[in-house]
């Protein structure tokens, strides 16, 4: 049976599925997660640490024997047994379907929805709109499979249960209230099934469902940023300056430890380290004005203003046009799955919205579509290849520069930005679009 310490921070989501796990399957696990046992941002920057676990990410698993695993489903899959698995080859399948299906469906649109109510991270309402429609989507797949069923896999918990329950936590937590709720009673029966379990409840405590949706809060927001420094100038201020400031620092620590408690709350805890260097810095300054074309396109006619006032300010030295094209459309499958990909692809890369504009379209119909579209970015450079964060997605896509004199990107800008037009490099109708902004 396995034997081994998890190294994590406190309520972190992706941690309980391998205690849950290892509730159920007897393993005895130990949780490192507060001094001096563990202490995020330290523990897991360590050379010892990272000399096990080269990413530095939690939660980390390392056994008595020495054996180190890192990635929480791995680990949960790890600490389970044969019953929670899957006991035939078909229900190993279909649990690791649901696994499959909490990290490529839930989390991306719980995550954008949720985090900013946590204030974690920052309000962006077209995000949050469709992160809802999201989940509207998966609660009616969850609702109509649980219709006849308790359990997602069999007659008693597996994984699969464990999986999709803990990343819908948040979610019941923070704003799926009664009323959003009412619609999939089958969902919130299971929900409520499994986290009442014993096994659950060990780990999870008592789970409260939420009575009204959490909204943005932009103060704790603000809280949570990194502080900055005070400005080198205000030393001159001599003695009477000093004392403001020494109220300033001492308001600055007692702050401290409530941020810190709250980035704990999720896994985003790592959106609030310290800012990196701007990836465009090195960038001369642009006459073009990507933040008034946007409010164009957003508030005005597309044809008749926004794309007129695009061509005429678009600035061809210090922004770049590029045509995308999904390089596995045989894998695509129903159409709201499809556009889940480019609303995934949108969300982890809210950073790069100050320097890029995209309208990106999913054409044809289900098992017979293609996702395109054309983006906009600053420099002359594809920007995903600027910061390491921008690059989950974008090699699966086909990448070609345009000319910006020349008729082709006219024709495609024009009938991309307008959603409408022949799309006659693409061979199918317009389904639907996407914007990012």
């Amino acid at each position: 049976m396995a034997a081994g310490t998890l190294y994590t921070y406190p309520d972190n989501w992706r941690a309980f599925k391998a205690q849950i796990a290892a509730q159920y399957s007897g393993a005895r696990l130990k949780v490192a997660s507060n001094p001096p046992a563990f202490t995020f941002g330290q523990t897991n920057r360590s050379p010892a640490f990272i000399n096990n676990f080269p990413l530095g990410k939690v939660p980390a698993y390392q056994g008595d024997d020495g054996f180190c695993l890192f990635e929480s489903n791995a680990i949960a899959h790890y600490l389970s047994n044969d019953a929670l698995r899957g006991a035939t080859p078909q229900a190993a399948a279909q649990v690791l379907q649901w696994v499959s299906f909490a990290d490529s469906e839930i989390i991306p649109p719980a995550s954008a929805w949720v985090f900013p109510t946590l204030g974690i991270m920052q309000f962006n309402k077209q995000a949050t709109e469709q992160a809802k429609e999201d989940i509207k989507k998966i609660l009616t797949v969850l609702n109509q499979h649980l219709t006849t069923r308790t359990f997602l896999v069999g007659e008693r918990v597996s994984l699969a249960d464990i999986t999709v329950a803990c990343s819908m936590v948040w979610l019941f937590k923070q704003v799926l209230e009664p009323s959003f709720r009412q619609p999939y009673p089958n969902v919130t029966r299971w929900f409520v099934t499994c986290v009442n379990q014993p096994q659950f409840k060990a780990v999870l405590g008592e789970v409260k469902l939420c009575e009204k949706m959490a909204q943005f809060d932009a103060k704790k927001f603000a809280e949570m940023q990194p502080k900055k420094e005070a400005p080198a100038k205000k030393e001159k201020a001599g003695k009477e300056a000093a004392k403001p400031q020494e109220k300033k620092e001492k308001k600055k620590e007692e702050k401290k430890p409530a941020p810190e408690e709250e980035m704990d709350d999720c896994d985003a805890v790592l959106a609030a380290e310290p800012k990196a260097k701007d990836p465009f810095a090195h960038l001369p300054k642009s006459a073009f004005v990507m933040d008034e074309f946007k409010r164009k396109y957003s508030n005005e006619d597309t044809m008749t203003v926004a794309l007129p006032h695009f061509w005429e300010n678009f600035d061809r030295e210090g922004y770049s046009i590029w045509y995308a094209q999904y390089k596995y459309p045989e894998e695509l499958t129903l159409t709201f799955k499809s556009c889940n990909l480019i609303t995934g692809m949108f969300q982890r890369l809210d950073k790069l919205r100050k320097n890029a504009f995209a309208s990106v379209i999913l054409f044809g119909t289900n098992n017979d579509s293609s996702i395109s579209g054309i983006w906009v970015f600053r420099g002359q450079e594809l920007a995903f290849t600027l910061c390491p964060d921008w690059q989950i997605d974008y090699e699966s896509y086909d990448w070609r520069k345009l000319d910006a004199e020349s008729e082709e990107c006219k024709t495609m800008v024009k009938e991309y930005f307008a959603w409408e037009g022949d799309f006659k490099h693409v061979g199918k109708a317009f389904n639907q679009g996407k914007i990012f902004k």
